[in-house]
């Protein structure tokens, strides 16, 4: 009898039960909540025959396509670019009824939230949750893989890459090291630039705006080319101004003009022109596939220019999601998850695939036939990186300075795949800070009630209740500007003024990223009051000096004129209720990477083409100089990324 019960609590322990022997647990259905990313995940755990037959989620707010599914815009879940933790770790947790189950990489602070709240749910019906500990076995090893096109990175840049070469018909393979694709892209500002006739004739082009392009026409050019484009914009322009248009003026020509400018006139001009003069084919390739944006323009944080597109669907889902869907649609487009590519493989000089590991360290080989795609993004998430090529002098240490972007995705790794393979890099010192990062973790996230994609009816004041800067200009100057100030922080300020405003107190009201104005406040991402001398209180200011700064901005409305150089206006600030929203500037992206040519071809050190090797999205350099305007960072992954996966296919022929 004694042997007996030895070998049932032996073979308990092995499998996890806990219905076995002396170990109790108490059918029922239990609930409990854990803090995840965003807010606390709700769990719902149902027992039954002293097992765990059910794990759900019935509560959460964590971000679409990493923390919970990737849907479409109707709410179709997509599956093709792998699980999110919503559902694939209460499946685990079922499947070995154990709450020692694997992490979904890239989202872990997800994953263990659910895990805890379930280990809490066995706790409240009895269990000693060390029962419920064993480790599942390891998946077997993952065997080598072929396709004709491998695509390494399952960010923007590469769906969009492999979307273009499946297409064509070719066979292609995407290794992404996430549990799920979307990279940097789904957590965005889903902003993207192009000139854009139709809508831009809803817009009335003031004196304020027309100053800049006169201002940029009347440069010294620095060199032919540069000359060359001035001249086109500047018949243009004279064209403009004898027709009596009044709309506003924009062309692919302007748009490469200022991308250059306001990059400081450091990157490659004729890949500046692949980016700006494809632009709009490419939002038309985008919207073929299927995604939507807002029928009307803007001008995007640190964009320059009111050319702005702005997706229907929050951060970068709507760009993920439509390629997502499109690859479910695919038979020859294979997505391979939590697989990590290490280096490159040769065949003399030729690239022909990339050697992988899965989340185990199991090493396998990924062949691609017709070439090999890099689109592992940049490295702002790799403080030592950034800090190792910050030698501009522009910007202080920043090691320890937040990012915006995701912590799995941008550390650089392709780059220095590239760099042992023989590959060029090009303007690695050359590194964006953005001011729009939340105060909690430096992401993109709790918006304020107005469009923060939108800055003609926001002003930025600092501790002191005072404006510093302009606006709606440089990324780089108003980060600069935000470090002078008191805690290296500052206040988005809006109003109850203006078109296009809701009523935040409505229950249905959701900031851009699927938060309540309940949320936002009571978690100290926004602060409102309704009188300026109630949120001065709050913000501990003086009310008197907040009041001159919206005096004196209100009276810029009125002139036109504005003493930071702002040239957009369409709000005076006049009524409550206030919101106050605190941001800080963090790393946000690496204008340097990869020496590429205007077709994608990766070059070596002396300017050649590796045959074989493609890059496209922030991997590479070369595109935006010394500072990316605002919107064009999803250009690049669309019309870079398209067109690598044509290059591929081309080449081939």
């Amino acid at each position: 009898m004694i042997k007996r019960l030895f070998l049932v609590l032996a073979v308990c322990a092995a499998f996890g039960f806990v219905g076995c022997g002396g170990k109790s647990i108490k059918d029922g259905t239990y609930t409990a909540s854990v803090g995840g990313m965003n807010d606390d995940v709700e769990v719902q755990v149902t027992i039954a025959n002293k097992k765990i037959v059910n794990v759900a989620v019935t509560k959460e707010s964590e971000t679409p396509g990493i923390g919970s599914p990737l849907k479409t815009k109707s709410g179709q879940v997509l599956t093709a670019g792998g699980l999110s933790p919503i559902e694939l770790i209460p499946a685990e947790i079922v499947k070995n009824q154990s709450v020692n189950v694997d992490v979904v990489t890239g989202a872990t602070i997800t994953s263990r939230a659910i895990m805890a709240a379930v280990s809490n749910c066995l706790r409240e019906a009895g269990a000693q949750t060390a029962n419920w500990n064993a480790k599942p076995a390891p998946a077997s090893a993952p065997s080598n893989a072929a396709a004709d096109v491998v695509v390494l990175g399952g960010g923007g840049a590469g769906l969009a890459a492999a979307v273009a070469a499946g297409q064509h018909g070719k066979s292609v393979i995407v290794v992404e090291k996430n549990g799920s694709v979307g990279g940097d892209t789904l957590v965005c500002g889903a902003i993207y630039n192009t000139a854009d006739a139709t809508l831009q004739s809803k817009v009335t082009m003031t004196d304020a705006v027309k100053r800049t392009i006169e201002a940029a026409l009347a440069e010294s050019a620095q060199n032919a080319e540069h000359a060359a484009l001035q001249a086109e914009v500047r018949a243009q322009w004279n064209a403009y101004k004898a027709s009596g248009r009044t709309d506003l003026f924009d062309s692919k020509e302007w748009y490469a003009l200022q991308t250059w400018n306001g990059g400081d006139k450091v990157a490659n001009l004729d890949l500046v022109k692949r980016l700006t003069y494809n632009a709009y084919d490419g939002l038309m390739w985008i919207e073929n596939l299927g995604m939507e944006f807002e029928d009307q323009i803007s001008q995007g944080a640190g964009a320059l220019w009111q050319r702005t597109h702005t997706s229907l669907m929050q951060m970068g889902t709507g760009f993920i999601s439509t390629y997502v869907s499109n690859i479910e649609k695919m038979n020859n487009v294979t997505v391979m998850v939590e697989t990590t590519a290490k280096s490159l493989v040769k065949d003399g000089n030729r690239v022909t695939g990339a050697v992988c590991i899965d989340r185990n360290g199991n090493e396998f080989t990924v062949s691609g036939k017709d070439g090999v795609i890099i689109a592992t993004g940049g490295f702002a998430a790799n403080g030592a990186m950034v800090q190792q090529y910050n030698t501009t002098g522009k910007w202080q240490d920043l090691t320890n300075v937040a990012t915006t972007n995701r912590f799995s995705s941008s550390q650089g790794d392709g780059i220095t795949m590239a760099l042992n393979a023989g590959a060029g890099l090009v303007d690695m010192e050359q590194i964006q800070l953005l001011y729009l990062g939340n105060l909690k973790d430096g992401q993109l996230t709790k918006y304020p009630p107005r469009d923060v994609n939108g800055t003609d009816q926001i002003i930025f004041i600092n501790k002191d209740g005072e404006r510093f800067t302009n606006e709606g200009g440089r990324r780089d100057d108003i980060c600069l500007a935000v470090f002078k100030q008191r805690d290296a922080a500052f206040y988005m300020l809006e109003s109850g003024d203006g078109a296009g405003y809701v009523d935040i107190a409505s229950p249905n009201w959701r900031s851009a990223d699927g938060f309540t104005f309940d949320y936002l406040k009571n978690n100290e991402f926004i602060y409102t009051a309704d009188t300026l001398d109630e949120l001065a209180q709050k913000l501990d200011m003086d009310a008197a000096k907040l009041k001159a700064t919206i005096d004196a901005f209100n009276a810029s409305v009125d002139s036109g004129h504005d003493a930071f150089g702002r040239t957009l206006y369409s709000t005076k600030l006049t009524k409550g209720p206030w919101v106050a929203t605190p941001r800080q500037a963090c790393v946000h992206h690496t204008m340097g990477g990869i020496a590429i040519d205007t077709s994608t071809h990766v070059l070596d050190s002396s300017g050649t083409v590796i045959p074989g090797l493609y890059a496209a999205g922030e991997v590479t350099g070369a595109i935006h100089g010394g500072n990316r305007l605002g919107g064009n960072a999803v250009v690049d992954t669309v019309v870079f990324g398209k067109m690598a996966g044509d290059a591929v296919v081309k080449d081939a022929m």
